[in-house]
Formats: structure tokens, C-alpha cells, sequence
């Protein structure tokens, strides 16, 4: 399954900082018809993902019905990525 969507960066300070691009309602919906396929445990979807020039794997965390990709300062300090900044996500969904 293959997505594209754009979304603000959010942060969420726990411990230590995590970053985040919230999935939009329709793609979260679209993963949620294929997420007990991919799945390996706890709700988290493997991912391919690409920002920009930066392609990364990471599993989307399930929050409220919807889905949230993580971004690894590895991802967002080349981008020169930021808390609000609004970021274009191609994506796969590993099944």
C-alpha cells in the first residue's frame, strides 16, 4: 500500500522529545483496513517512508483511531525539519 500526504510536524515531550507527522483521517482509515496484515505486535505499522531526499523505515504508532510517523532526528536534521514546520510524506506500508 502506497500513500501520500502532507502534515505539521508535532512535538511531544516525554522524558526526552519525540517528533511526529499525525497521518491524516483517510489515509489512517485506509491503513486500518490492512493493519492486522501488517502488524508485528502493540498496533505499530512497518513503514517506508520518504521526506524530501531523506528515505527512512520506521513503524507508525496508533493514537485516537489514527496513526502517527515518527521522524529520527536522522530524518529531520538533513531537511532541517522543526517542531510546526509542514512536511510532503510518500510512504509504503510493509505487509
Amino acid at each position: 500500500m502506497e500513500l501520500a500526504f502532507s502534515g505539521q510536524v508535532i512535538e511531544w515531550r516525554g522524558p526526552a522529545p519525540y517528533y511526529f507527522v499525525p497521518v491524516p483521517d483517510q489515509e489512517s482509515a485506509d491503513i486500518c483496513e490492512v493493519a492486522a496484515m501488517a502488524t508485528y505486535g502493540w498496533g505499530v505499522i512497518p513503514v517506508q517512508a520518504r521526506i524530501g531526499e531523506t528515505a527512512f523505515e520506521t513503524s507508525l504508532f496508533p493514537k485516537d483511531g489514527c496513526y502517527l510517523l515518527p521522524l529520527k532526528q536522522a530524518v529531520r536534521g538533513p531537511q532541517g525539519i522543526g517542531a510546526g514546520d509542514d512536511v510532503t510524506v510518500e510512504m509504503t506500508v510493509r505487509l
